[in-house]
């Protein structure tokens, strides 16, 4: 889980937001204390705190005093809308430019894309086939 080459504390910052991101810890629940982070991946205090306040910096979470820190409203979509821009500047931009050196119009690209999940989905399909026989 813990991945030697990114900072620790960028890493709980990013499994705090994934949480997020996929409902298991809603808007306006109350997030893992540093402590309960620094236990769960055995890293020191400081560096889980270090991460939960990158998030409460960001607006993702926010603290009640004496309780804890809690999930900000719109966190989700905050989030949803920087890992959209951030997906868009990593991904689509590089596939736009390599697009464009072979002569692939957004149609072509478009009909690409359509034809490989197509694929991914019948794939994923026949996996789960085997796995459930």
């Amino acid at each position: 889980m813990i991945d030697e080459g990114k900072a620790l504390f960028l890493q709980i910052a990013e499994n705090v937001e994934d949480a997020i991101i996929d409902g298991s810890l809603r808007e306006e629940t109350q997030a893992p204390s540093t402590n309960e982070l620094a236990a769960f991946y055995r890293i020191n205090p400081a560096t889980a705190a270090k991460g939960v306040n990158m998030l409460a910096d960001k607006g993702v979470l926010y603290k009640r005093r004496g309780i804890g820190m809690f999930v900000a409203p719109g966190a989700r979509e905050l989030l949803l809308a920087e890992r959209r821009t951030a997906f868009a500047d990593r991904f689509v931009q590089p596939l736009l430019a390599e697009a464009r050196k072979l002569g692939l119009g957004p149609d072509d690209l478009a009909a690409l894309i359509r034809d490989r999940a197509a694929r991914d989905i019948d794939t994923t399909d026949t996996t789960t086939e085997r796995t459930a026989s």
